[in-house]
Formats: C-alpha cells, sequence, structure tokens
C-alpha cells in the first residue's frame, strides 16, 4: 500500500510540474523547446563541461553518504539533503545557460519553476520524514 502512496505522490509532483510550466508558458508567452525525452540538452560545450563534473562529484558524494548511511548508521534523509544540493546547483547551473546562451532567454524561467517545486517536494518529503516512513512499513 505504501508503495502506491509513494507513487501516486511522485505523480501528482510530475502533474502539478507540467501545469505550473503550461501557465507559465501562456502567461509569459514562452515557447515550447523541442527536446528528445532521454537527453542531456546541454546548452554548450561549456555547459556539456559543468555538468559532466558535477554529475562526477555527485556520485562520490553518494557513494559516500551510502557508506557512512550503511555503517555509522546516519539518517536516511542525508541521501535527500544531498539530492537537494544537486538539483539546486544543476538547475541553476541550467538556468544560468539557458539565460546566458538560449536563443529565447525566458526559458530559465521554466528551469527555475521546476527546480523550485522539485526542491519544494524534497523539503516536503524531509520535513515529514517520509523516506524513513517509507522504510520502516516496507
Amino acid at each position: 500500500m505504501i508503495w502506491i502512496k509513494l507513487a501516486f505522490f511522485v505523480l501528482i509532483v510530475f502533474v502539478l510540474n507540467i501545469v505550473v510550466k503550461l501557465i507559465l508558458r501562456k502567461i509569459l508567452n514562452i515557447e515550447k523547446e523541442k527536446k528528445s525525452f532521454f537527453s542531456y540538452n546541454h546548452i554548450n560545450g561549456l555547459h556539456r563541461k559543468i555538468d559532466s563534473a558535477m554529475r562526477f562529484t555527485y556520485m562520490i558524494v553518494f557513494i559516500v553518504i551510502n557508506s557512512l548511511i550503511i555503517i555509522k548508521d546516519y539518517p536516511i534523509n542525508l541521501i535527500l539533503i544531498a539530492v537537494f544540493f544537486y538539483i539546486l546547483l544543476d538547475y541553476a547551473i541550467r538556468a544560468f545557460f539557458e539565460y546566458k546562451y538560449l536563443e529565447n532567454p525566458k526559458q530559465y524561467i521554466l528551469t527555475i519553476s521546476e527546480g523550485v517545486l522539485f526542491l519544494l517536494t524534497i523539503v516536503i518529503v524531509i520535513k515529514f520524514n517520509l523516506l524513513d516512513l517509507l522504510i520502516r512499513l516496507s
């Protein structure tokens, strides 16, 4: 039952993200970009290099955090805190490059709104200790 609630929560977040983007596109007259579903969509070469370095660094941090959780019994919410900072950095960098280098610079507004929505979701999960609850009930 808990997995159904988790799937429903994730579905709500993604639907809310789509609705917010649609509303912002209508209000601010932002053109829809053509993106493939599973691509990185880097703005330029510098963005690709920064993103690759950030992903590699996050991978190392994630391994260290998992080790701390398993070996030293740190709280599971430490993963969410790391994800929070990763999303914050990732969306800030992407918004900066969209603002500076895209033909349609308003696109960064959608990126910031998406990042804020995901950050709020992580804050809600941490605040209500939902990840720990999920692990205990499964």
